[in-house]
């Protein structure tokens, strides 16, 4: 599995290489042990800059996803769309391990803000963000529906309760 980081901020001292470790986990447990994932690590300034560009929101969130492939979770098995050619099909979860998923991009100042909130620490609320990000990459929408958003939250649950909740 291969993940890449960029870390496009300077007020936050990292882990870069706790952030992988816990970016390989997470895609481990996903079944998805093959496939490659980027992280870009922001700050409020330029989050803010990638919402108004892809989204025409005006504010800084705390994650976004973009997925190299659109696809649709259906049991094990995914519904795969290429943007290029909107050609469309169903494969295996392991047809999807030697894929490029796509990119995250975590506002480290939101992380600051919100661990604090929750009652967590920065690396929960990191770690938390992460599973949030890398699950709409591989297709699960909150936004979609009550029931799409239940089972969202049921998985980000169940993920983050196997990566622990370690204070480090």
């Amino acid at each position: 599995m291969k993940v890449l980081i960029q870390n496009r901020q300077k007020p936050t001292k990292l882990n870069l290489q706790k952030i992988k470790r816990d970016s390989a986990a997470l895609l481990r447990l996903l079944g998805l042990k093959d496939a490659e994932l980027s992280l870009l690590l922001v700050d409020d300034g330029r989050m803010k800059e990638l919402n108004h560009k892809y989204r025409g929101i005006d504010r800084a969130t705390d994650v976004l996803s973009f997925p190299q492939i659109q696809n649709k979770i259906q049991d094990t098995r995914f519904r795969i769309q290429d943007k290029k050619n909107r050609a469309s099909c169903i494969v295996h979860r392991a047809s999807l391990a030697s894929l490029v998923l796509g990119d995250v991009v975590i506002n480290l100042q939101a992380v600051k803000r919100q661990a604090p909130e929750h009652g967590l620490s920065f690396n929960e609320e990191l770690r938390w963000l992460l599973v949030h990000g890398v699950l709409h990459l591989i297709g699960y929408d909150h936004e979609r529906s009550k029931y799409a958003e239940r089972k969202m939250r049921s998985k980000e649950k169940e993920l983050r309760g196997y990566l622990g909740r370690s204070k480090n």
